[in-house]
């Protein structure tokens, strides 16, 4: 049993690797209006980095969650913030569980709250 989870997590993180090698590869993404959610572009803290979460989804996410948030092997994710806190957002992106891949050491922290924030605004 262990194998064959060892193996589907194996192949689930290909998946997104591959996902993530057709994305063009810029040196300072920079969030737009249109793909950045009000209030959820800055890192808490004190600290004002911004993140796009909109590109962090495409190059990390898309190959499970789909490309409208549709869900694919991954769940739905079009109303994920009426069902989860961003807390509970970022927990589960950094963490994993439930066939999800943790993305905590692949994301930074900052990268991890700005996913989280664009998310919860999904209602």
């Amino acid at each position: 049993m262990k194998l064959k989870w060892t193996i589907f997590l194996l192949t689930v993180m290909i998946i997104a690797g591959l996902a993530a090698c057709g994305t063009k590869n810029e040196t300072a993404p920079t969030p737009s209006p249109s793909t950045a959610p009000s209030g959820g572009t800055t890192a808490g803290g004190g600290g004002t980095a911004a993140v796009d979460a909109d590109a962090l989804y495409k190059q990390n996410c898309i190959a499970c969650h789909g490309g409208n948030l549709e869900g694919k092997t991954g769940p739905n994710l079009t109303k994920v913030g009426g069902k989860l806190s961003k807390d509970q957002i970022a927990a589960k992106i950094g963490a994993g569980g439930g066939g999800m891949p943790a993305f905590k050491t692949q994301l930074k922290d900052t990268e991890i709250q700005g996913l989280a924030d664009w998310l919860a605004a999904k209602k």
